[in-house]
C-alpha cells in the first residue's frame, strides 16, 4: 500500500462522504487524550494553577460528569458510526459478514488480555474486563444488529436494553442489599462481577468499570453510534444532517439530565443516564466535525488527528509497551530542568510528540493495524 501524502491526506474525502476523514479526525481528537493528551493539561492545570482543568481530567470516584468521562463512550460511539458504512457491502448476504465480524471481536479480546498480563500467565493477578474487550462486545452485537434489523429496530433494541437495564437495577438486589441499591458496595453489577470474574478488578474495589452487566447498556452506546451512522448516510443537504445531529444532541442531554434524577450518572456501572449524557456529547461533537471538515472545508488541522485516529488501537497497545515518557525525559530532561515549573509541562508535551511522531511515521509508510 504506498504511503498518502500529507496533502492526500486532508484533501481525499469526497463530497457528501462523511468517512475517511472527519471519521478518522474526531477517532484521533478522543484517543489524542488518553495517549499523553491527559497529562498535558494536568501539567498546563498543575503549572498555571488551574484547578478547573485539573478536575476535568480525572475520573469522577462515583457519581458525576466531567470531560474525562466522555472518552470511552465517545470511542464506541465512534464504532457504531462506522458499521453501517462497513457493512453496507454484505447487505442481502449477512452471513458472508460473519467471519470478519468474529475475527475482529476475536482479536480485539485477545489484545486486551494481553494488555492486561496475559503473557505474564499469572492469571490470578489478571484484569479479565478491560477497554478493548469491551469494544469487542460491543462491535460484535451492533455489528449483529446492522446486519439483521434496519434503523427502527435497532433504536428499539438501544432503547430495550437501556430499560432492561434500568428495571434490573431497580428490582433485582444483591444479595444482603435492597433492590436499586447503586452504590459502590450494594449495586447488583458489581456483585455479578464478584461472583463471576476472577483475578483483579478496575476501578473500584467491588466490581469492574467495565465488568459484565453494564456491557449492556454499553452496546445501547455503540447502537446509538449506528443510528448516527445511519443518519449520516442519507441522501440528505448536509446542513439538514447537522442541524438533526445538534438537535439529537440537545435532546439526549435533556433525557440524561431527567433521567439522572431517578438514575444517577455513574460512569463505573455505566447507568443510562450516563449513556445519554455521553450521547448527547458525542453528536454534538460529531456535528462540530462534520460541519467543520467535511461541509466546512477546514481539513488542513485535522491532519495531526487523522494521524492518531488511523492507528488507534496501535497507539493504545503500543504506549503499554513503549515508554514514550522516558523517551521524553531522554531528549529533554536537561531542558526542563531549566525551567522551573514549567518542566513538567515540556516533559508532557515531548512525550505527546514522541507518540506522534511514531503515528506519523507509521501513517507516512501507510502501516496501520486493522483488527
Amino acid at each position: 500500500m504506498p504511503a498518502p501524502s500529507r496533502q492526500a491526506a486532508v484533501a481525499v474525502a469526497p463530497a457528501g462522504s462523511p468517512r475517511l476523514l472527519f471519521i478518522d479526525a474526531l477517532r484521533g481528537f478522543d484517543m489524542f487524550w488518553i495517549t499523553g493528551g491527559d497529562l498535558l493539561c494536568r501539567a498546563l492545570a498543575a503549572w498555571l494553577g488551574w484547578h478547573w482543568l485539573d478536575y476535568h481530567f480525572e475520573h469522577r470516584p462515583w457519581e458525576g460528569f466531567v470531560f474525562y468521562d466522555l472518552i470511552f463512550p465517545l470511542f464506541v460511539f465512534i464504532v457504531g458510526i462506522v458499521l453501517p458504512m462497513s457493512l453496507r457491502r454484505y447487505e442481502g448476504n449477512p452471513s458472508a459478514a460473519y467471519p470478519r465480524i468474529l475475527r475482529r471481536f476475536v482479536l480485539l479480546m485477545v489484545l486486551g488480555w494481553i494488555n492486561w498480563g496475559l503473557l505474564q500467565f499469572d492469571f490470578a493477578e489478571m484484569r479479565w474486563p478491560g477497554v478493548l474487550q469491551r469494544i469487542a462486545i460491543c462491535y460484535l452485537f451492533a455489528a449483529l444488529a446492522v446486519l439483521h434489523l434496519k434503523a427502527r429496530g435497532q433504536a428499539i433494541l438501544a432503547a430495550g436494553l437501556l430499560l432492561g437495564y434500568w428495571a434490573l437495577l431497580a428490582f433485582v438486589p444483591a444479595p444482603g442489599f435492597r433492590a436499586y441499591d447503586l452504590s459502590p458496595e450494594g449495586n447488583l453489577v458489581g456483585y455479578v462481577d464478584r461472583l463471576l470474574i476472577p483475578g483483579k478488578f478496575c476501578c473500584y474495589p467491588y466490581g469492574d468499570n467495565e465488568g459484565l452487566l453494564s456491557n449492556i447498556p454499553a452496546i445501547s452506546t455503540c447502537l446509538l453510534g449506528v443510528l448516527t451512522g445511519w443518519w449520516l448516510t442519507q441522501a440528505r443537504p448536509a446542513m439538514a444532517k447537522v442541524r438533526g445531529l445538534v438537535l439529537a444532541g440537545i435532546a439526549s442531554l435533556v433525557v440524561g439530565l431527567a433521567w439522572s434524577t431517578v438514575f444517577p450518572i455513574i460512569k463505573n456501572l455505566w447507568t443510562g443516564s450516563y449513556v445519554m449524557i455521553a450521547a448527547g456529547w458525542s453528536l454534538l461533537l460529531v456535528a462540530l466535525f462534520y460541519w467543520l471538515i467535511d461541509i466546512h472545508g477546514a481539513r488542513r488541522w485535522a491532519y495531526f488527528f487523522v494521524v492518531i485516529g488511523m492507528n488507534a488501537i496501535t497507539i493504545y497497545v503500543a504506549q503499554e509497551f513503549i515508554n514514550f515518557p522516558d523517551i521524553s525525559k531522554f531528549f529533554l530532561g536537561g531542558v526542563a530542568s531549566l525551567v522551573g515549573g514549567a518542566g513538567p509541562v515540556l516533559l508532557a508535551l515531548g512525550a505527546v510528540a514522541a507518540r506522534w511522531i511514531f503515528l506519523d511515521y507509521l501513517y507516512k509508510n501507510g502501516t496501520f493495524l486493522k483488527v
